[in-house]
């Protein structure tokens, strides 16, 4: 896998959105106001249909056959019937099977969305939906669990968008660097809350498992998507629950310091455990960061004295996560994982592998996610992931400077989508020799 290709594809930054002079679709839209939002949501619902009408037959043998109907309504509205339940309120977009509909907020979630992370977040949103259409009219049973759905039209989303970025659509274009980071930061940010179990009725997935689903299907294609069943996500899904809305609570406000020494230590011990190192394991120190090209660097591997310098006050900003009416970071894991980033530096030195370089950073990426395998069932010692831990990774990927998937100056993976593929590939395989082999 090229670290500097997002499946193959090109790294690009350019804009996301509709094309420059892209004739306005005009598809009727119910209770629509006729404004922006409307015009944007009734455009990328025609895109997807078109890219549909040319996949469904070529993959399943299916003819395409378009929506009956796209309702458009204000979530701060008096509220109007769709599919016999009340919009006011609803800050959400939805399907409904029995009339064959795609609605969406044009109020509060498509502004939201456009405004705060692009127009290829808007679509995603879109795309999710008429997911379910697609099953629909594939004859998915109505009884299938709702994470099977939800995670097959988080793939089928995908799909999409990879026409989309080799350049097919002839109404939209999306960056395979920054266009990607908004869908996938879209997904981050509609997951599950921390607690929900997959199993549990009208699950759609942490952020971990849906960001994987959509990969699935821009990697490989629909054919892919409709092969996601039960069975599949009961093996590889990292969501779990608490086992009661107290304890979901509880867990919640618990995060742990990276300025405790105790964490500290739980954190070096799993790390020792989980990569046997015949030389003498790197130490784990404050102190000025070493052989870092970015500033704001939180943790640094300092080869030739074996040592990875912290910045505990950095570390334990970004590891609190927001609270209401105050910002904060993103989470613990998220801390603990940017100083075990480092740590793998020492593992790949020792094994003779560079430690500068996009290979080198992919590199990181997928050990750092092997790592976290390894604590994920507590049974090597005090440290153990939590529902919404990996969700914190994820978020950490997508920032612009993620150090979990850097090289030893602290520059990362270009693309958002190849650090967290990496991650996966090396926290799905729970073996080293993955990073290793398939990254040398």
């Amino acid at each position: 896998m090229d670290p500097t290709r997002v499946a193959g594809l090109e790294v690009t930054d350019g804009p996301s959105g509709l094309k420059p002079d892209v004739l306005d679709a005009a598809l009727p839209v119910d209770g629509g106001d006729g404004g922006e939002i409307d015009k944007l949501a009734a455009n990328a619902v025609a895109d997807v249909q078109r890219y549909w009408r040319e996949h469904l037959p070529a993959v399943f043998n299916r003819d395409f056959r378009p929506l009956a109907n796209l309702a458009s309504y204000d979530s701060a509205g008096p509220g109007r019937e769709i599919c016999g339940a009340s919009t006011a309120g609803l800050v959400n977009a939805f399907y409904c099977a029995g009339e064959d509909v795609v609605a969406w907020d044009r109020g509060e979630l498509l502004p939201m969305l456009n405004d705060s992370l692009g127009p290829a977040a808007l679509m995603a949103v879109l795309a999710h939906e008429i997911g379910h259409a697609v099953q629909f009219r594939l004859g998915l049973p109505a009884a299938t669990p709702s994470i099977v759905k939800e995670q097959q039209a988080d793939c089928y989303t995908g799909a999409y968008f990879r026409w989309v970025a080799e350049g097919r659509s002839p109404m939209f274009r999306v960056s395979t660097g920054r266009g990607l980071n908004e869908v996938l930061t879209a997904l981050f940010q509609i997951r599950d809350s921390a607690g929900v179990a997959f199993s549990d009725d009208g699950a759609h997935g942490n952020a971990f498992d849906r960001v994987s689903a959509f990969q699935f299907g821009f990697t490989d294609g629909p054919a892919r998507c409709a092969k996601i069943d039960e069975r599949e996500i009961e093996g590889r899904s990292t969501q779990g629950g608490f086992g009661s809305a107290a304890a979901n609570e509880r867990a919640a406000a618990v995060n742990v310091r990276l300025d405790n020494r105790e964490a500290l230590a739980d954190l070096t011990t799993s790390l020792r455990q989980a990569f046997r190192l015949a030389a003498t394991p790197p130490t784990l120190t404050t102190g000025a960061a070493c052989g870092v090209t970015t500033e704001d660097a939180l943790a640094s591997y300092c080869s030739e004295s074996n040592q990875i310098n912290l910045d505990l006050d950095g570390l334990v900003r970004i590891g609190t996560p927001p609270r209401k009416g105050r910002q904060g970071g993103i989470g613990d894991f998220a801390a603990f994982a940017e100083v075990a980033s480092r740590y793998t530096l020492a593992v790949q030195q020792e094994g003779g592998f560079r430690l500068d370089g996009p290979v080198a950073a992919q590199r990181t990426a997928c050990l750092t996610g092997y790592w976290a395998s390894t604590i994920a069932d507590g049974k090597r010692g005090s440290l153990t992931l939590s529902p919404g831990d990996l969700d914190e990774a994820i978020a950490e990927m997508l920032t612009r400077n993620s150090l979990i998937a850097a090289d030893v100056r602290g520059r990362t993976l270009p693309a958002g989508f190849a650090r967290v593929a990496a991650f996966r590939d090396g926290f799905s395989s729970g073996t080293q020799d993955t990073c290793g082999t398939k990254y040398r």
